[in-house]
């Protein structure tokens, strides 16, 4: 309460005509996290809801967090493991979160330092938008990214896949993945080859020296080069293998599916379609593609490997960039899963393709949407003339 007094209290410096009218956006971004705003539309509504768009963000913020948690684990884990030494749990936790906690100060201090600036310069208040994709982009990447090729890659996505089309909800493109895709184009040693999985030098202190040579491809990138799928265990579903921060566990990304479904905050049409049109492709490469391990891999190795579940939970579901209509969103899944599968079977020299596979659908959303809203127009004036 005496927060919220204090903020009551200095909140006039900040309104038109204030000492600090300059930094009203600033100060606005800051109120409505910390507090729900208690004005409301005047018009052009007919629902009044004290949820606004902070509150469902952080929500999904919340819904990441296992994730989160299990890879600063996992990235801890990988270390000495590669290492060859045996540690509990707590200095692989703390290995991996010092790892990682700078990743995401990097990624936020980028990011909102952006969407501040471009705030003021519009006289607009701050949008909401990068508290979930601030979050995100650190996990979809490998914990050895530098800081400085991270920083770039948040400022080219939030500059050129959001702001110059007009901020939060006017990006047709997922965000975290265009920072995701800047670096793997830009600087593709980054994000693929043997040795980008594993954090090979000490931090404070922790860990160990990692010899020369040392190698951990992720289990996509070892089947994509060899004549053989990996072996399935469950460490593909506990997520202790190789891979970007917040993908490798099926488990801890269940945790915030559940979460986001409860809420409603995702669409289960999408995300359930996804798991389908990749299912299906893979049963189909199975029985009628080339003779490869990718090809040949059975589909619950598919689905659990890689960015999959991953993406077909937080990125494709995104409300902003995925189709909108209720039968769109099952195409534009379906779509998805089948388009990441037909990207690792035959694309050998890139074996994740899920990144790819919603982005290019990002681009046929608006599409799908229209193709459905017109064919129900056209039903319902065939309905009327035959009346």
């Amino acid at each position: 309460m005496s927060l919220k007094n204090y903020i009551d209290r200095i909140k006039p410096n900040f309104e038109e005509g204030g000492k600090l009218q300059a930094f009203r956006s600033v100060f606005d971004g800051f109120e409505t996290f910390l507090f729900v705003p208690n004005a409301t539309s005047k018009s052009g509504v007919n629902i009044h809801d004290a949820i606004d768009s902070k509150r469902i963000m952080i929500m999904v913020v919340i819904a990441l967090c296992p994730a989160l948690l299990f890879g600063m684990y996992n990235v801890g884990y990988q270390h000495y493991l590669a290492a060859g030494l045996q540690m509990d749990f707590w200095p692989m936790f703390l290995f991996g979160f010092l790892a990682v906690l700078p990743r995401i100060i990097v990624s936020y201090v980028v990011g909102l330092t952006i969407e501040f600036v471009v705030a003021q310069w519009k006289h607009e208040e701050i949008q909401e938008g990068f508290l979930v994709s601030g979050f995100i982009i650190p996990l979809i990447i490998p914990a050895t990214c530098p800081l400085w090729i991270l920083a770039i890659a948040v400022a080219f996505s939030v500059i050129f896949a959001k702001e110059i089309f007009g901020g939060t909800g006017m990006n047709f493109l997922n965000v975290a993945l265009i920072a995701r895709a800047f670096i793997f184009f830009a600087y593709p040693s980054v994000i693929s080859g043997d040795a980008v999985w594993v954090v090979d030098h000490a931090i404070c202190g922790l860990g160990a020296n990692l010899p020369d040579g040392f190698t951990a491809a992720t289990a996509l990138g070892q089947t994509a080069t060899s004549a053989a799928a990996a072996p399935f265990d469950m460490n593909m579903i506990w997520g202790l293998i190789p891979g970007s921060v917040g993908e490798t566990s099926v488990i801890a990304i269940a945790l915030g599916a559940a979460l986001l479904l409860y809420t409603g905050i995702a669409s289960w049409k999408t995300m359930f379609s996804v798991f389908v049109g990749g299912i299906v492709t893979v049963l189909l490469f199975n029985q009628f593609g080339p003779d490869t391990a990718v090809a040949n891999m059975p589909w619950y190795e598919h689905i659990v490997l890689g960015g999959f579940v991953f993406g077909a939970v937080f990125m494709a579901t995104d409300p902003v960039t995925s189709a909108r209509t209720e039968i769109g969103k099952y195409i534009y899944g379906f779509m998805i899963g089948m388009v990441a599968i037909i990207v690792r079977v035959l694309n050998p020299g890139y074996p994740e393709g899920m990144m790819l596979a919603i982005l290019l659908m990002n681009c046929f959303a608006p599409l799908i949407d229209y193709c459905v809203v017109q064919a129900n127009v056209n039903k319902r004036a065939k309905r009327s003339i035959n009346k």
